[in-house]
């Protein structure tokens, strides 16, 4: 008797369709770090670390799987034993029979992730990514389609991604042809008799799509096509279109409803941001104005010089370092406001856990647990310079 509740394999599936590996950067190691695929899962915890803390808050709470988004194993390990501190925390999970799953910089690049979620909990709209994914090339597709069927193959082709640029969404150029083909023996045409050669009114039709989705277009293409052999054509186009609102990448670039200065710029991240013994800290002038602003949850300062050319007014990001933001405030910018790397992202463990509760019949929290190494602060204030 089956108790109609997803398996592990199934919110995996999910996951990973919201957040796809393959939007992680090279380094990395997203997945699943340990359970069983089959096992069936109805409570999930959602933190930004595994820690001691958070894995016991997740099996008080009778969790069948705590989702991370910092992966526990990072780097390659020759042992889990018990009595190191990963292996604790391993051990710990598989005895209480709670799997672990990680995802980290797919979550940051993916379409809402964890820059988007920062980007809500501060009242912006996320805009454009700050380093879209891939190196700005995108296929050019070309396939023939009967008339009545255009519709149905464009649905499918823009389900799976393809269509967007710069911003806009559901783009193809089309334009009605006459096909001709002559059915051969073994073949089972949707139009047309064996051996008898056939004219069928079809529609060329072309849209655009990342590279990287191009195996899922193309099975897109299959299943919204009503021939077995249709006629496609990938061309790649170097000089693709600007990356968009919808595109993938790391960071976000938004616009301010209204300007501010930048200790009002500060002192907002501040009050939206879960509080830290780090705090929030500026570099900069406290009465500059500020209306276009960069974002990139964690630690952002490899993208100093995309916010710079991204005309950004501010760039707000964590672990940032003395020497690194002195040279880039001499380097002409932009502002700088550096928040705890935990605080940051953080925001996405909400979004996260609807993600989990509307797409499975299952119950996802969030760990309130802070998990922000600093635990004491003192001596701060503003200088008088």
């Amino acid at each position: 008797m089956t108790t109609g509740r997803p398996t592990l394999a199934d919110v995996i599936d999910l996951l990973e369709h919201a957040y796809p590996p393959r939007l992680a950067e090279s380094w990395d190691r997203v997945g699943l770090v340990a359970g069983d695929p089959a096992a069936e899962v109805e409570r999930v915890v959602v933190a930004v670390d595994a820690t001691d803390a958070v894995v016991d808050h997740a099996l008080a709470e009778g969790a069948d799987l705590l989702l991370v988004h910092h992966p526990p194993l990072m780097r390659g390990v020759h042992s889990v034993a018990a009595d190191t501190p990963k292996g604790r925390l391993l051990h710990k999970l598989i005895a209480g029979g709670c799997a672990l799953y990680s995802a980290h910089t797919n979550a940051d690049s993916a379409r809402p992730g964890v820059n988007d979620a920062l980007a809500d909990v501060l009242g912006l709209v996320p805009g454009r990514p700050l380093a879209p994914t891939g190196d700005g090339t995108v296929d050019r597709w070309v396939v023939t389609v009967p008339d009545d069927d255009l519709d149905d193959l464009l649905n499918a082709v823009f389900a799976a991604g393809a269509g967007r640029m710069s911003g806009y969404t559901e783009c193809s150029f089309s334009v009605q042809g006459t096909g001709r083909f002559r059915p051969g023996d073994g073949t089972d045409p949707t139009i047309g008799t064996i051996g008898e050669p056939e004219r069928v009114s079809e529609t060329r039709v072309e849209f655009v799509a990342p590279p990287e989705l191009r195996s899922a277009v193309r099975r897109a293409v299959l299943a919204g096509h009503p021939y077995e052999v249709p006629a496609m054509d990938v061309f790649v186009n170097h000089a693709g279109p600007g990356p968009g609102p919808e595109d993938t990448g790391l960071g976000r670039i938004c616009e301010l409803d209204a300007p501010m200065t930048l200790a009002q710029f500060t002192e907002l991240v501040a009050e939206r941001l879960p509080t830290t013994e780090w705090g929030v800290r500026a570099a900069g002038d406290p009465d500059a104005e500020i209306r276009r602003v960069a974002l990139c949850g964690g630690s952002g300062d490899s993208l100093l010089g995309a916010a710079r050319a991204a005309g950004a007014d501010v760039y707000l990001t964590g672990d940032l370092r003395h020497h690194v933001v002195d040279e880039h405030l001499r380097s002409g910018g932009p502002m700088l406001v550096d928040a705890a790397h935990w605080a940051l992202e953080f925001p996405w463990c909400a979004q996260a856990a609807a993600l989990l509760e509307e797409g499975a019949d299952l119950t996802a929290t969030v760990c309130e647990q802070r998990t922000d190494p600093w635990t004491v602060a003192a001596g701060g204030g503003r200088v008088q310079r």
